[in-house]
């Protein structure tokens, strides 16, 4: 359908004509410069259900933005220096290069490389290079509860709170999902100790203080009770635990293997080249 409207709009322009052996010649829409636009090179711009008028307007505007452009390029390329045109055509080179070897590598590893990274491979990096993951901010497994002040059960739910039983958690989820503006668990989910402070309406000073004394911490303002329970707590210059730096040692172990498998890649190239003679240095 977008093709029909494009092609009628252009052949109102320009009336098409068949050549020689019945074929139908590419149609030329504008010229600027020595540049010519055709029609094949227009992208579909109609969407189904446009006015005739909108659809044309739609093609001239695309037609117009092309002129400026080439008009533009044709106005620089009069103008800028052999040097500079030397430099830029030196740049093209290279990028195509760049990318033509980029797509190439990632080619092959889609089709060579094993990207499979096991349980065992990230522990053992892990036991292997421990000293290196130090954490540089506190962490914490935490929950935060977010009630508003009249709440009713407000009693039952901060016994709850401070339960560790199956149970009762659940209980608490339960009122929770009934009363609460805000129920986060990250009871199995190391989270920095800052993002877990953006929900507490008081600065409560020191973390590593806080932390330390505040198993569990209740507060309020004006308008809703804050209760926090934090199960477990890592400070900062302490090694992570396996689970926080788990995703980056894999990336970490996917990284070195694909820098591995691509420098494989290059020396088995050019390895190749030396012994078919397709590299020779005179």
């Amino acid at each position: 359908m977008n093709r029909i409207i494009i092609s009628a709009f252009i052949v109102t322009m320009l009336a098409g004509c068949l050549g020689k052996e019945g074929k139908e010649p590419r149609i030329a829409v504008a010229k600027a410069g020595d540049m010519i636009l055709y029609y094949d090179q227009i992208p579909p711009l109609i969407q189904e259900g446009m006015e005739r008028s909108d659809s044309i307007a739609t093609v001239q505007n695309y037609i117009n933005r092309w002129a400026r452009r080439e008009l533009l390029r044709r106005k620089a390329d009069a103008n800028l220096s052999a040097d500079t045109k030397n430099e830029i055509d030196s740049l093209l080179a290279e990028s195509r290069t760049n990318l033509f070897i980029y797509e190439y590598q990632q080619k092959m590893i889609l089709e060579k490389m094993d990207t499979l990274i096991y349980e065992d491979e990230i522990s053992n990096y892990y036991a292997t290079n421990e000293s290196s993951f130090v954490l540089t901010s506190n962490i914490v497994k935490a929950r935060i509860i977010k009630l508003p002040a009249t709440v009713p059960d407000y009693d039952r739910i901060r016994t709850l709170a401070r339960s560790d039983s199956q149970t009762d958690n659940q209980e608490l989820e339960k009122l929770c999902y009934q009363y609460a503006g805000k129920y986060d668990d990250f009871g199995e989910e190391w989270i920095p100790m800052s993002r877990l402070m953006l929900e507490i309406p008081h600065d409560i000073g020191m973390q590593e203080d806080f932390v330390r004394k505040n198993a569990f911490y209740e507060t309020s303002d004006t308008t809703s009770i804050y209760l926090l329970t934090i199960r477990d707590y890592r400070l900062r210059s302490s090694v992570a635990p396996y689970e926080y730096v788990k995703s980056d040692i894999k990336r970490t172990i996917w990284n070195n293997r694909r820098m591995e498998f691509l420098r494989s890649l290059e020396n088995g190239i050019y390895n190749e080249a030396l012994k078919d003679n397709s590299f020779k240095m005179f």
